[in-house]
C-alpha cells in the first residue's frame, strides 16, 4: 500500500467508490465523491500555478472542503500550512511572509481577516453558498476562486499526475502562539505514514471503524484522526457544535461511531454537562486522550461512564507528528498514571544531561527516536538544534521509568518549579489541589520569592456555588505535601486559559501575575 495519504482515499475510491468517507451534520461524501472532488481541486490549484515546493496555507473548519484542498496540495507536492481561524491577520501575515506562501484557502466568514494580509496574492474562499459580492469587494482581485463546504468546484480541471516524494514535506504545522511565536514543525510523508501505521496497529483500526472529532485538523492529534481512518478505509465524522456537548453525543451514537477523541478539557466538559446514561453509546469501542495530563478522577469516570468502551491514554508531541506512547487498556489499574510505553517502532529514552540512559526510578529527559520524529522547525536551525541531538528528539518533558518499561510524566524541564530548593513538578501540587471536593482545576505557576527561589501560585476554579477558601485549600495541601511545596498565594478564576486546541496556557497565566492584578476571591 502506498505510504501517502492522497493515495489511500484514491486507492480506495477504487476498490469502494461509495463507502462513508467524511461526515458532518449537513451529510455523508463517499471515498468516490471525495477522491474525485480531490482530483479535480488539484487540477484548479495546479492551474494557479501551485507545484511542486510551494506552501500553501489553509485556515478552514472542519469540513469536507479542509480535507480535499489539504490533499490537493499534497498531491501536486507542495507543502499544506495549516493555521487556526483565530489568529491575527499580523500572526497569519509573518507566517505566509516566512514560508512565502502566495495562495491561502480561507473560509469566507474570515475575509476581513485575509483581506489585511497583504503577503497573500492569489486567495481561494471555502463558503457553505452561493459567493456573496461582499467578500469578493474585500479580497478585489486576489479571489480566485470559490469552493463549497462540501468540495465541490465549478469548472472542468483535469486530474494532474501525482508527486510522490517521501522525505518531502507534506505539512507544515504551526504550534501554539502562547509562549511567544510559533514554530512551523515540519511533517514529512514518511513521517505521516510511519505514524499512521503505529497508531492503526495498537488501536486495531479497520474499515468497520468510524471516528467522531471534535478536534481541529490544523491539530496534530486531530489530523492524526483523519489519517489512520483514512488508511484502514474507514470514516470520520466531524462535528464543531461541542459548545453543546450533548448534542455531541447523541450524534455519536445516531452515526454508529465506534471511536471518540478529546483533550482533558473535552471530558471535563462531557462529566460536567451530560449524563452518560441517557445517550445511547453502544456503538463505541475505544476512546482516546491526549493533549495533556488529565485529572485521576476525570480518568475514572471516563473509564466508568463510557464502559464498556475502552480508554486509552497517549502522549505525543507535534514534533513526533502525533504519537510517541500509549497506555494498553488492560494496564489501567496496575499502571494508573503512567502515559505507557512506547508506540511500535518507536524508542522512548530516560536520559540525564549527558543524553546517557538512567536506571529505573531515576527522573530525567525524555527522548524519542523512530520515522515519526520531524526533521526540525521551518527556517529555523537553532530551534531545531534545541530538540535534535544525534537522531534523537529530546522532548522537553522529564519522565522516569518503572521496572515493567512503563513511563510517568513528571513534568516539564521548562515548567519545573524551584522551592525550597528542590525541584518540584507543578502537576504535583495540581493533582493534590484535584483532590478536593470544591476544586474543578487548577494550575500552578512559578513567581519570584523574596527570600530567593521561587515560590507556587495557584490558581483554582471552584466548583459553582463553592466558598472555599484561601486558608482551606492551603491546609487542604498541608495535609499532602511539606511546607515549601504550599503554594503560598492563591488567585480564583472563573476558568483557566486555554491554547487554540484546548491546552492549559501557563504563560498566560504567568503573564496575569507579572501585571501584578489583584486577586479575587
Amino acid at each position: 500500500m502506498s505510504d501517502f495519504v492522497f493515495d489511500w482515499i484514491l486507492e480506495q475510491a477504487e476498490v469502494a467508490p461509495s463507502a462513508k468517507c467524511l461526515g458532518t451534520p449537513a451529510g455523508w461524501l463517499s471515498y468516490g465523491e471525495v477522491a474525485s472532488r480531490l482530483q479535480r481541486v488539484a487540477g484548479a490549484l495546479q492551474a494557479l500555478g501551485v507545484k511542486r515546493g510551494d506552501r500553501v496555507i489553509l485556515a478552514l473548519p472542519n469540513v469536507p472542503a479542509t480535507v480535499i484542498a489539504s490533499y490537493a496540495v499534497q498531491l501536486l507536492g507542495a507543502a499544506a500550512v495549516e493555521l487556526s481561524r483565530e489568529w491575527s491577520a499580523e500572526l497569519v501575515g509573518g507566517i505566509a511572509a516566512q514560508t512565502g506562501a502566495r495562495l491561502a484557502i480561507a473560509y469566507g466568514r474570515d475575509a476581513a481577516t485575509w483581506a489585511k494580509v497583504g503577503q497573500v496574492s492569489q486567495v481561494v474562499v471555502v463558503h457553505p453558498t452561493e459567493p456573496p459580492e461582499r467578500l469578493a469587494a474585500l479580497l478585489g482581485g486576489r479571489l480566485q476562486a470559490w469552493l463549497k463546504e462540501d468540495g465541490t468546484l465549478a469548472g472542468e480541471w483535469p486530474a494532474p499526475a501525482p508527486v510522490r516524494d517521501l522525505d518531502a514535506m507534506a505539512l507544515l504545522v504551526y504550534t501554539s502562539g502562547s509562549t511567544g511565536a510559533p514554530r512551523g514543525v515540519i511533517q514529512t510523508h514518511k513521517n505521516i505514514a510511519a505514524n499512521t501505521h503505529s497508531i492503526v496497529q495498537y488501536l486495531k483500526l479497520t474499515s468497520a471503524d468510524r471516528v467522531m472529532s471534535v478536534l481541529p485538523l490544523f491539530y496534530c492529534y486531530g489530523k492524526s484522526l483523519l489519517q489512520t481512518h483514512l488508511y484502514v478505509g474507514g470514516s470520520i465524522f466531524f462535528d464543531e457544535r461541542f459548545m453543546y456537548p450533548r448534542v455531541v453525543m447523541e450524534a455519536l451514537g445516531q452515526e454508529e461511531c465506534t471511536g471518540f477523541a478529546g483533550v482533558p478539557l473535552t471530558f471535563e466538559l462531557i462529566r460536567r454537562q451530560v449524563d452518560l446514561r441517557t445517550v445511547n453509546l453502544r456503538s463505541l469501542r475505544y476512546l482516546t486522550q491526549a493533549g495533556g495530563a488529565m485529572r485521576h478522577d476525570t480518568i475514572h469516570w471516563v473509564r466508568e461512564a463510557f464502559a464498556p468502551a475502552t480508554l486509552y491514554v497517549m502522549y505525543g508531541q507535534t514534533e513526533a507528528t502525533a504519537r510517541l506512547s500509549y497506555l494498553p487498556p488492560e494496564h489501567a489499574q496496575d499502571k494508573f498514571g503512567s502515559i505507557g510505553r512506547g508506540i511500535p517502532n518507536v524508542l522512548l529514552r530516560v536520559v540525564d544531561e549527558a543524553g546517557k540512559e538512567l536506571p529505573p526510578g531515576e527522573v530525567g529527559h525524555l527522548v524519542a527516536r523512530g520515522d515519526n520524529v520531524s526533521p526540525g522547525y521551518f527556517m529555523d536551525p537553532a530551534g531545531t538544534a534545541e530538540i535534535l541531538h544525534d537522531g534523537w528528539l529530546w522532548t522537553g518533558d522529564l519522565a522516569r521509568r518503572d521496572g515493567d518499561g512503563f513511563l510517568y510524566i513528571a513534568g516539564r524541564s521548562k515548567e519545573m518549579l524551584k522551592l525550597g530548593g528542590h525541584r518540584v513538578s507543578p502537576m504535583e501540587l495540581e493533582e493534590v489541589l484535584g483532590k478536593h471536593p470544591d476544586v474543578v482545576e487548577s494550575a500552578v505557576v512559578g513567581v519570584p520569592d523574596e527570600l530567593g527561589g521561587e515560590a507556587a501560585h495557584a490558581f483554582v476554579v471552584r466548583r459553582p456555588g463553592a466558598q472555599t477558601t484561601e486558608a482551606e485549600l492551603k491546609r487542604h495541601c498541608r495535609d499532602a505535601l511539606p511546607a515549601f511545596k504550599v503554594p503560598k498565594e492563591f488567585t480564583f478564576a472563573e476558568s483557566l486559559p486555554r491554547t487554540h486546541v484546548g491546552k492549559l496556557a501557563r504563560a498566560e497565566l504567568k503573564a496575569r501575575l507579572t501585571c501584578a492584578s489583584p486577586k479575587t476571591s
